[in-house]
């Protein structure tokens, strides 16, 4: 194999491990999702588990990438493939420990009575940040300028759905209703980081595509 084929074969591999690790991360966002619903105890220990495996995989593609930069030398547009990389590993790591850290707040008992509006809005609030993650998968694996376009301009939906649970919050009553209220919060916060993330992939993607450094405006959440 010539020295660009092996070159080539690298990036391929790096884009395949890449891709694992976002499994790993969805497998996280499935127990999150799974968490919000019935607040089972067993989902944080393998949450926290498997976001130790994601941690790991990211300090390692992130010191290949570096490697792949000190060696190549690589042109424009694979110097702004690895540095994407880069910064795609980044919003998966930080999205994983946002569904490792619903799943403690959630460990052992549900967030909001099941049936109530609060605990509707959160399942709501979980299924967008879902969807979200797998449009990212989408457009990340096959370079959809529409769906990373989409993406990068935010969501509308979350912006709102978390409007109305923090109005929602201030109806809880009870002796616990302070303590409640800010798990809640807090379980509301990250799922709207983990929009925020997705829409930082989304404009990654775009820039990736376009090569336009004004795209890279929209990563700051």
């Amino acid at each position: 194999m010539s020295l660009r084929g092996h070159y080539t074969a690298e990036l391929e591999q790096l884009r395949l491990q890449v891709e694992l690790m976002a499994v790993r991360v969805e497998q996280n966002l499935e127990r999150m999702r799974a968490a919000l619903e019935e607040g089972a105890p067993s989902l944080h220990a393998e949450a926290a588990r498997v976001d130790r495996e994601v941690d790991a995989m990211n300090v390692s593609l992130t010191e290949r990438c570096y490697e792949l930069i000190a060696r190549e030398a690589p042109v424009a547009s694979d110097l702004r493939l690895i540095v994407s990389v880069v910064r795609v590993l980044n919003e998966l790591e930080r999205i994983s420990d946002h569904a490792v850290r619903i799943c403690s707040d959630a460990d052992g008992e549900a967030l909001a009575p099941p049936g109530s509006r609060l605990y509707d809005l959160l399942i709501t609030m979980g299924d967008e940040a879902l969807e979200r993650f797998h449009v990212a998968l989408r457009a990340s694996g096959s370079n959809d300028l529409d769906l990373a376009e989409g993406l990068a301009t935010g969501s509308p939906l979350s912006d709102a759905l978390h409007a109305r649970l923090i109005r929602e919050l201030l109806d809880i009553d009870g002796p616990d209703a302070v303590a409640d209220a800010l798990r809640v919060a807090a379980v509301a916060r990250s799922l709207e980081r983990i929009s925020d993330h997705t829409s930082v992939v989304g404009a990654r993607v775009r820039y990736l595509i376009t090569g336009d450094p004004a795209h890279l405006a929209a990563e700051s959440r």
